[in-house]
């Protein structure tokens, strides 16, 4: 049986993330996982916003009266 290369990898666990969640039980650890997986996110957010920014200039140069 062949194995796959990629389950050899080691797996980044999801963080499950609620915002206005209870801080207080979480240890430093945990919130600054928190930090990175936000962070991560509003970089993810930021490259969709310029992909459709980009698309958008795109169709309107396109279709610019002449």
């Amino acid at each position: 049986m062949a194995i796959d290369p990629d389950e050899l990898q080691p797996r980044k666990p999801k963080i499950e993330i609620t915002l206005g969640q209870d801080l207080s039980d979480m240890s430093e650890h945990e919130l600054i996982a928190r930090i990175e997986a936000f962070e991560s996110e509003i970089a993810r957010c930021r490259d969709a916003i310029k992909a459709r920014q980009a698309t958008k200039s795109a169709a309107a140069a396109f279709f610019k009266p002449g």
